[in-house]
């Protein structure tokens, strides 16, 4: 399909559309674009930016091959692959999309996965943001801190479940022995976090700012996503292009028996994550049929954030079938775990009364960063312009 002609004419057509809508409706293109932009520079950037540097460091410390020895007894037979795949699991859920694509590529280009491992890995790894489970999604949107805990479980669940089914890809053996070892697995562990930072010794001062730079690129292209996605959903509803795709949505519901109301709702979802879930959560439908279709959509986490897990990979010379497979894998788990899940907790709507945890500012995600987050991405960008100056300066040197 790569290289056929459908897909060459294909593309072409779609980007062509998507410039004559820019030029058709130039005041929707803009202001979307400044949206999507807004977003990243408030939140999106002060939220990954930490996670992304302290990955970068711990991975020169050694932290992930200590990780990857202790985890291996757990990650090999359950998901074939090797200990290494738990740090990147647990980096992945703590610090949401697309932190997991992003370590999976950069263990691979490391040598640390075969091919095979990595893909399987990456198929799995991809979490929402826990703050976003519980702040955004349980509190604001739904307005039920309770549900927080089962948006949680659900989502971890069903990417347990992805990687559980994902043992089969390619189960052809990778090849790959794992070193003998003379010592208990703590000690074990000990000795080659030790020998891996020695073998990649350098100044804290450059790995530092190595990690900083990769960090940023990173969330520069990020940024990028963001924008052009949400530009291109908003000039496909100036358009009513969207609509076609929402009487798609509107019968995929009337089948498994989920109000109609919620597919209008459920729509932005697909291309961006954020909107869509705030969406539902207001819809006027049953609170059991919000929360699976919230669910669900977190799971397969819009074409915006899978764009960006996808560039990330290519970029590494990773096949992205088995992500997308394992997005609606993990769409279709999630949305069964958080049915499961609602009547084993046996919730109650009530989004009426304003839950205790709605008025701690722990809870609001508006008030996380709100003049903090854009001057926390400004001072970052600085930095980083910093460093290159710098080092522009010494490489003429």
């Amino acid at each position: 399909m790569r290289y056929s002609r459908t897909a060459t004419y294909l593309l072409a057509m779609v980007s062509a559309g998507l410039v004559f809508l820019m030029i058709r409706y130039p005041t929707t293109a803009v202001r979307a674009s400044a949206e999507g932009l807004q977003i990243w520079w408030d939140k999106v950037f002060p939220a990954l930016f930490p996670f992304f540097v302290l990955s970068e460091l711990m991975i020169g410390f050694g932290v992930v091959t200590f990780t990857g020895v202790l985890m291996e007894p757990l990650m090999r037979p359950v998901f074939r692959v090797p200990g290494i795949g738990g740090f990147v699991f647990m980096m992945g859920l703590f610090s949401g999309f697309p932190a997991g694509a992003r370590m999976t590529a950069k263990l691979y280009k490391e040598q640390k996965l075969t091919k095979n491992e990595a893909e399987r890995l990456s198929s799995f790894t991809n979490f929402s943001n826990p703050l976003f489970l519980f702040s955004v999604m349980a509190v604001q949107f739904f307005h039920q801190a309770t549900l927080g805990i089962l948006f949680a479980l659900s989502h971890y669940i069903g990417n347990i479940g992805v990687g559980i089914a994902m043992r089969a890809y390619k189960k052809k053996s990778d090849g790959r022995t794992d070193p003998a070892r003379t010592h208990s697995v703590f000690t074990n562990a000990l000795d080659r976090m030790h020998q891996d930072r020695v073998n990649r010794y350098q100044p804290l001062g450059k790995m530092l700012g190595d990690a900083v730079i990769a960090s940023v690129q990173t969330l520069l292209a990020i940024g990028g996503f963001i924008a052009l996605f949400s530009m291109t959903y908003r000039l496909l509803v100036q358009a009513g292009i969207i609509n076609i795709f929402v009487d798609v949505l509107i019968s995929l519901f009337h089948i498994l028996g989920i109000a109609p109301s919620i597919g209008p709702a459920a729509m932005p979802g697909i291309f961006e994550l954020t909107i869509g879930t705030h969406g539902v959560g207001s819809a006027m439908a049953p609170l059991e049929e919000r929360v699976i279709t919230a669910a669900a959509l977190l799971g397969f986490c819009g074409f915006s954030i899978q764009a960006q897990a996808i560039s990330i990979l290519s970029q590494a010379g990773l096949s992205a079938r088995p992500f997308m497979l394992g997005r609606m894998l993990h769409s279709i788990f999630s949305g069964i775990a958080a049915w499961i899940l609602y009547h084993l907790f046996r919730y109650t709507d009530q989004s009426s009364a304003q839950p205790a945890m709605a008025g701690n500012p722990l809870f609001q995600s508006d008030m996380l960063f709100p003049a903090a987050g854009t001057w926390f991405t400004f001072t970052a960008l600085l930095i980083f312009c910093m460093i290159l100056i710098r080092r522009a300066r010494h490489s003429r040197h």
